[in-house]
């Protein structure tokens, strides 16, 4: 049933969370171009355009499902059922082992409400500590290295209308042209204005043949890259020394690490011969405006803090950053990445960007919450080491809207993790390679059923409009958590209602470092977005203005009436451009922090001679989950393959097409070959899309980032050989 002949939204997939409409097309609903809206202007990629196929009843879960204690299989079921067997299990655990024995693994692609509910009812319902998403894996490494630096993080510090404005793009580790299409047109208005493009990745993608200058480092190089630079611009004399006396600290000890990293050296780790070093300084030097972008290809590395901590200190030193039109950032990749973690599904964190570990920040919480601040649980295990207690001390798992067993690095463990597990629980919209192994299937409702609130890669919450009624046998994420909260003794503090949840977060949000208590849905549709920080301002009293602002005074025979305010209170603007006058430290300036090169946690060797990156497909997302589900995708990216240069080709003997292995420490996947000569001949790619025996992530390094936790997705030392013995 159709909630609107024409529904605005947002697009279910990346952070871009691309502006569309919905209209009514038979059973279901067609994508209709929304030109108001200013991050897409109307553009959609393939999967945005294709989004609705993946509400067909054909592909997606439409009743609960149980797992038969006889034959082993997963069984239709009443919601009744399957809710009882879900608070059993959780209580089951709880009562045997105690509650951190129980963990919660969210997604990024869960809207504000959804993530901000699932923190609570595991803080709260559960009283566990052990909570985390899949956001762990997407841009925790940036995000760390953004709290160091500047003391907030947001994953764009201006609107991506910035971008064609600048001089300089430097774009590391990102493959826009894929990964975020309609992104694409702002690199293409920043060339056509007369700006520079660099781009900084192995592969010579799509993306970087639109670059002035494309740099090919060695994967894991690129903390050494950005090294040389910060070397060359001391060298050259082109650190604006102005901007670091007058708004940064710490640069004597930054520029020494840099100065241990002189070109040659530079170019023996990267491969980048030292010309290209200094084409690439002097065209970000001499550009009056400038802006790093990072993007996974640097972050989800072993040392991916330190990682963009140094391109952090390239922006610092020379002046291009807290200034208009110039800054580093961050190309969030999750529909929600960036509002998954502040608002409490990530293992530190409370709503707001507070953190657990900060007696202010739990007081506040608590209060909202109605709870004793010592009652809240402390800080868990990140992600990753949050998987792999599964089975051990954690026994029992509800995991709402990821798919580790496709999607977590070291991935056959993972999934041996998850099978060991007492109880598993997962909430999905389709039955994915890990619901597939849950004990209690519950289908919930997907993006066009609901309405919520999403935070793009720039910082600004949007709203996704309910389009469709869904169908008889699905509920949403609320609801679940109502009743699943209801049946373990929390009768009141989970609504079901979004607006009322959104309500409350903007409450617990409130003077924290993502502010929200001054968005509501109402300004949300009125102005196409409210950028946070966007603080409640408070109501003009008889004593003073608007938020603290001028007063005036009458004079009758003498004597001063009461002061009126001047001008009407408005509602604070939200905050499209942070830093420009002051950093969000202490002091406000930002943080030089020092670093140096180190190797990745896994370096090649003769058994395992050659470099393995991973990353996306344009018709695919993420696990692939609902993607693969869609003919037209699937048409346009039927699987896995491993793409590598000729020369590597020919010494191993591969053709094109033919399949072949690909061996790690912890495993063996096999795919066809994409002989190219778009890739390093030291280096071979595959996408992370797909289970089964193309599976990237069965290869991937769990190696983490000490700060943020990150895994080293983007780094491994393989070994090719052929899929099946060759004839004698």
């Amino acid at each position: 049933m159709y909630e609107a002949v024409t529904t605005p939204t947002h697009c279910p997939y990346c952070a871009l969370q691309c502006g569309m409409s919905l209209s009514p097309k038979g059973a279901s609903v067609e994508v209709v171009e929304r030109t108001d809206f200013p991050v897409n202007r109307g553009a959609l990629c393939g999967k945005g355009r294709t989004a609705p196929a993946v509400l067909s009843s054909q592909v997606r879960l439409t009743g609960p499902l149980v797992r038969c204690p006889d034959t082993g299989a997963l069984v239709p079921a009443t919601w009744e059922e399957a809710l009882a067997a879900v608070a059993d299990g959780l209580r089951r655990t709880r009562a045997d082992h105690g509650p951190d024995a129980v963990g919660v693994f969210g997604g990024g692609g869960l809207t504000n409400e959804k993530a901000y509910t699932l923190g609570k009812f595991a803080r709260l319902v559960l009283a566990t500590s052990q909570i985390d998403y899949n956001g762990r894996f997407c841009m925790s490494s940036a995000a760390a290295a953004h709290q160091r630096a500047f003391g907030l993080d947001r994953g764009l510090p201006f609107p991506l209308e910035d971008i064609p404005r600048t001089g300089c793009v430097i774009l590391v580790g990102s493959n826009l042209a894929e990964t975020m299409p309609p992104a694409l047109r702002y690199l293409t208005e920043l060339k056509e204005n007369g700006g520079k493009l660099i781009v900084v990745d192995p592969r010579r993608t799509r993306t970087a043949e639109q670059a002035d200058l494309h740099i090919a480092p060695r994967p894991g190089t690129d903390l050494a890259l950005a090294l040389g630079l910060l070397h060359l611009v001391v060298a050259e004399g082109r650190v604006d020394e102005e901007f670091v006396r007058e708004r940064t600290e710490g640069w004597e000890a930054a520029r020494a690490g840099a100065m241990a990293h002189w070109p040659e050296l530079v170019e023996r780790i990267t491969g980048v011969p030292v010309p290209l070093l200094r084409d690439a300084m002097r065209m970000f030097c001499d550009a009056e405006t400038g802006m790093v972008l990072t993007a996974r290809g640097p972050e989800q590395q072993s040392k991916g803090t330190d990682t963009v901590g140094a391109w952090i200190n390239l922006c610092l030193a020379t002046g291009k950053a807290g200034r208009p039109l110039s800054g580093y950032g961050c190309l969030t990749g999750q529909g929600n990445g960036q509002g998954g973690r502040e608002h409490g599904q990530k293992a530190d964190q409370l709503p707001g960007y507070r953190k657990l570990d900060d007696p202010a920040a739990r007081a506040h919480v608590a209060k909202v919450w109605g709870v004793a601040p010592e009652s809240l649980p402390g800080p868990g295990r990140s992600a990753y080491e949050l998987l792999d207690a599964l089975g051990g001390e954690v026994k029992s798992l509800l995991l709402m809207g990821s798919n580790p067993v496709v999607s977590a690095p070291r991935a056959a463990h993972i999934e041996e993790r998850i099978r060991s597990l007492d109880f598993l629980a997962v909430a999905d919209v389709v039955l994915s390679e890990t619901a597939e192994l849950a004990d209690v299937v519950l289908p919930v409702t997907q993006w066009a059923e609901e309405t919520g609130t999403t935070t793009n890669l720039e910082g600004r919450v949007l709203l996704r409009e309910r389009a469709l009624t869904p169908p008889e046998g699905v509920r949403t994420d609320l609801e679940v958590l109502h009743a699943l909260a209801g049946l373990l003794g929390w009768e009141k503090g989970f609504p079901t209602d979004p607006e009322e949840v959104f309500d409350e977060l903007r409450r617990a949000s409130a003077g924290g470092p993502a502010d929200y208590s001054g968005i509501s849905y109402r300004r949300i549709r009125e102005e196409n977005g409210v950028f946070w920080p966007c603080p409640e301002e408070p109501e003009p009293t008889a004593d003073a203005g608007p938020a603290g602002g001028p007063t005036t005074e009458a004079a009758t025979d003498g004597a001063p009436e009461a002061a009126v305010p001047t001008t009407e209170a408005r509602p604070h603007p939200g905050t499209p451009r942070l830093f420009l006058d002051r950093f969000a430290t202490g002091d406000g300036r930002a943080r030089f922090v020092p670093v140096v090169h180190r190797a990745a946690a896994e370096e090649t060797d003769a058994e395992y001679p050659i470099v393995l990156t991973t990353g996306r497909v344009v018709a695919q997302y993420q696990s692939g989950a609902q993607t693969r589900r869609v003919d037209e995708l699937n048409a346009a990216a039927p699987g896995a393959f491993v793409e590598l240069h000729p020369r590597l080709a020919e010494r191993l003997g591969v053709a094109d097409g033919e399949r072949v292995a690909v061996v790690s420490r912890r495993g063996r996947s096999v795919a066809p070959a994409r002989v190219t000569t778009a890739i390093r001949p030291d280096t071979v790619f595959m996408p992370f899309h797909w289970p089964g025996e193309g599976r990237a992530n069965t290869l991937t390094n769990p190696a983490l980032d000490p700060v943020s936790r990150m895994p080293e997705f983007k780094v491994c030392a393989v070994r090719l050989e052929p899929a099946s013995p060759r004839p004698r």
